[in-house]
């Protein structure tokens, strides 16, 4: 494995929350959220105690996939204010102890970029890839004077950057080298980028597609080596910043030289299984080509932990002590927690797993407090990626009170940028935080049991005790965690002395046995 700087040490307590800015708060009026309305709600999340706050792409774009093809890499989108209001935001935040990470699209820009346009009147232009004959299969027709067809890395209005192709094919002579000039360009563009940013003062980026860059590229090897290139850099130039991976592999990614890679709905040989496995319960964003399963955090009660738990011992294994890998409750990609049948009584057992177990923690907006997948919304830039598969139902407005809008903004309801949901008994943060009992409490009190107990982080040890429901394991040989996600009473043996209730509901130990009530939860610190 390539020797990278360690990383910075805030990272390994990291409780990660990310912020779809359009949906956060609308502090202007206009229906879509922006810089201003996240900085008037950090003491939400102070309170909360989250710590790194990513935030999708918030640069010029002309949105038709939600900002993921952008026009301009160094300007941010006027809907949500300018340069000098994500630095604003950046300055407000640190004092409450949060860092501000970007969504950098490494792979591909928009139509509308200058880049794109100069390219696509210029046969000798390199930054992109160009069939210069015809139309191959996957590519689009030139929309100017160059003759030919692009490749595009996603929608046919994002274009792939050329970082060259791992192999050459004879007939197909655009296949240029890593090495060619178009493909160093990019990389160095990749460095100016991030330069840019990081010296505003944002803590690192979340890189989109990570994996895509390199094109015919098996095992990633070559971007991977582009990956580590970059990681030099950044451990020389700015030694304090992370970069995490939506790569969804990290055994392959993080000895790449990310800091950090997410369990993702797709990713590796198994196509994302790990993530799948826990939390898809074939409702909200669903691939068809997806083979069905019963998740574990179902109330059938039919599904299993184990391929999760083997997915991350293997990546654990592969990563070591080189980075981290990160669980996310859901992403602006696919559903919400509160999905379909789930419930939200089902979520607290998800929480307390997610928070116990080693892994950094990644908190979807609106997830601390059990915010639901809104189904049958409208293609909105870009959300629809298939019959069963709307990204818009996870990109609803965030719920502050109850309130018109749910609080999220002043604009007359058909201004918003996605109705709010609209369930007579939505969640809001306002409701939730005068109930102690809510799920929004159990979160915040989840995430100081694990600022204040390190053997409960991402890098205390492990001891599965039984893999099934209930779902028992020990952290750091000292705290007892479980969870029953099904809705019907679960027992299994237990030998050791009754521990002490440190977050408890539904479950009881004593007796021999651990006794678990449908959606109960524990965590128990055990006395020597």
């Amino acid at each position: 494995m390539t020797s990278f700087r360690p990383a910075p040490t805030w990272l390994a307590d990291a409780v990660f929350y990310q912020i779809y800015p359009q949906s956060f708060a609308d502090s202007d009026g206009d229906g879509i959220g922006d810089f201003a309305g996240i900085a008037e709600h950090l003491d939400h999340l102070s309170w909360l105690g989250v710590d790194t706050v990513w935030l999708n792409p918030c640069f010029v774009s002309p949105f038709r996939d939600a900002g993921y093809d952008v026009a301009d890499y160094l300007n941010v989108a006027p809907r949500y204010g300018t340069n000098d209001d994500l630095a604003r935001l950046v300055d407000e935040a640190a004092p409450r102890g949060i860092r501000i990470l970007l969504d950098l699209v490494a792979g591909h820009t928009s139509v509308d970029h200058p880049w794109f346009r100069a390219s696509a009147n210029d046969p000798d232009d390199h930054r992109y890839i160009w069939a210069p004959h015809g139309r191959p299969e996957g590519f689009v027709a030139s929309p100017g004077s160059r003759p030919g067809a692009y490749l595009p890395n996603f929608f046919d209005s994002q274009p792939a950057l050329n970082f060259g192709y791992a192999r050459g094919n004879p007939a197909e002579p655009w296949r240029l080298p890593v090495d060619a000039d178009g493909p160093r360009a990019n990389r160095h563009a990749l460095r100016t980028i991030m330069d840019h940013w990081l010296s505003l003062g944002v803590a690192g980026f979340r890189v989109d597609m990570a994996a895509s860059l390199v094109k015919d590229d098996p095992d990633r090897v070559e971007t991977s080596r582009l990956w580590t290139e970059l990681r030099h850099w950044l451990d020389a130039a700015h030694p304090d910043a992370v970069l995490l991976a939506e790569w969804g592999e990290p055994e392959v990614s993080v000895p790449a030289g990310f800091h950090a890679d997410f369990f993702l709905h797709f990713g590796g040989a198994t196509d994302g299984l790990a993530l799948r496995s826990l939390w898809n319960n074939g409702e909200g964003t669903v691939h068809e080509q997806w083979d069905p399963l019963d998740c574990f955090f179902d109330a059938s009660g039919h599904g299993s932990p184990r391929p999760f738990v083997e997915a991350w011992r293997q990546a654990s294994a592969a990563v070591g002590g080189a980075g981290s890998i990160a669980l996310p409750t859901a992403n602006h990609d696919f559903s919400r927690l509160n999905c379909g049948p789930r419930t939200a009584g089902q979520l607290p057992a998800a929480f307390v797993f997610q928070m116990t177990w080693p892994t950094l923690p990644a908190i979807y907006y609106g997830d601390e407090i059990g915010m639901r997948y809104v189904p049958g919304l409208p293609d909105t830039e870009g959300s629809v990626l298939g019959p069963r598969y709307n990204r818009a139902g996870s990109r609803t407005p965030m719920q502050w009170d109850g309130t018109p809008n749910a609080g999220f903004s002043s604009a007359p309801a058909d201004r918003l940028y996605l109705p709010v949901d609209p369930s007579p008994d939505r969640p809001d943060v306002a409701a939730q935080r005068a109930d102690d009992t809510s799920l929004l409490h159990l979160v915040r009190r989840l995430i100081a049991l694990r600022r204040r107990t390190p053997e409960l982080g991402a890098g205390g040890s492990v001891e599965v005790l039984h893999a099934g429901y209930p779902f028992v394991y020990v952290r750091g040989g000292r705290y007892l965690v479980v969870v029953n996600p099904q809705r019907h009473t679960a027992s299994c043996p237990y030998e050791p002395a009754v521990p002490g209730t440190l977050e408890a509901r539904g479950v009881v130990v004593s007796d021999g046995t651990i006794t678990a009530q449908g959606f109960g939860y524990g965590v128990f610190e055990l006395r020597g």
